[in-house]
């Protein structure tokens, strides 16, 4: 599973800079054409696209741990509570949903959002294994997970968790693909019916999240999974979102480095078109002599992991010594 999830990122990290150049200039492409009918549904129809093959790569990127997390303090018992009310109109009258919640569950340290897409991907596999109807159970509990029960279980470290089960009352996993459920395009689905990145997207998010989950099945009795999210240990605070601010500018000059030339196209052509002033360049090296050379950026804009030995940070550095008035966004 290691393995597969070195590949997976690498591979989804490629596809993103190519999706990346196909969502931005579709933008542009469509601005252009918004007049003509027949081509503005052709620019939405690239655009769906995309937006599809961004869906991919972002479950891709979960399941190899790469996902960009906002974790904080959450409470799980509401979580569950809200997503049990999700859930009820969209599985239908033929599944019977439970809670059994923790009154005294400690509180985790977790991305909320991406914990309430896992709860609602296992709801949705527990559906399936119910065609004929069936019971979904969501639980909490405090759970204290030993050095014993870490030695059995390599990837543990002891403490204390939160533990989140959901179980159905389906026909159960099948012994001999147990152990595949979470490869991602793993599925037992018919064709069109699932990607088989559900359950690996969950496999992602709770091991990046310093978790550990468990598959309890028992053919023609159901199928139980536990997620063990680690126990939060400060005090819980509302996070309020970022007030929403004007873009302004439009008219300073913007030194870009980028090593992948269809993404360096693709943001010099969107930066161009804002109005900014660029001078383009593929590595840190070629950064540096477009300033010795008299080059006077506002902004710097680079890449973090580039190829011509220097990276963002090595970069950022070498310029703002030069130009200490140089502000820096580094993009990946």
């Amino acid at each position: 599973m290691e393995a597969v999830g070195h590949l997976t990122g690498g591979i989804a990290h490629d596809f993103n800079n190519i999706l990346t150049v196909i969502t931005g200039l579709i933008d542009i492409l469509a601005e252009a054409v918004e007049h003509d009918a027949a081509l503005s549904s052709v620019t939405k129809m690239i655009s769906d696209a995309a937006f599809r093959g961004a869906e991919v790569t972002k479950h891709l990127l979960a399941f190899s741990r790469q996902q960009p997390l906002q974790p904080r303090e959450a409470d799980l018992n509401t979580l569950v509570q809200d997503t049990a009310r999700l859930l009820r109109p969209s599985l239908g009258e033929q599944i019977e949903i439970d809670t059994a919640l923790e009154p005294d569950a400690w509180p985790a340290f977790i991305d909320p959002n991406h914990m309430a897409t896992a709860l609602l991907n296992l709801a949705v596999n527990a559906r399936d294994a119910m065609p004929d109807g069936g019971k979904l159970m969501l639980e909490t509990s405090n759970v204290i997970l030993d050095e014993v029960y870490a030695a059995a279980n390599p990837d543990v470290r002891a403490g204390e968790y939160v533990m989140v089960a959901v179980s159905d009352t389906g026909g159960g996993i099948p012994a001999a693909i147990r152990d595949k459920v979470f490869e991602p395009f793993f599925t037992t689905k018919d064709t069109g019916k699932g990607t088989g990145l559900g359950l690996s997207m969950v496999y992602g998010f709770i091991k990046q999240s310093d978790g550990h989950l468990k598959i309890y099945s028992e053919e023609g009795h159901g199928t139980s999974i536990k997620l063990y999210l680690p126990r939060s240990m400060g005090d819980m605070v509302d996070v309020e979102p970022p007030p929403a601010v004007d873009t302004r500018g439009g008219h300073e000059s913007i030194l870009v480095v980028e090593d992948d030339p269809l993404v360096r196209n693709y943001v010099s052509a969107q930066l161009e078109q804002l109005g900014y002033r660029t001078m383009v360049t593929a590595n840190g090296p070629e950064a540096l002599a477009a300033v010795e050379k008299g080059f006077v950026c506002d902004v710097l804009f680079t890449d973090v992991i580039m190829s011509g030995g220097m990276n963002g940070r090595q970069v950022a550095d070498a310029v703002t010594a030069k130009l200490p008035s140089v502000r820096v966004l580094f993009t990946s």
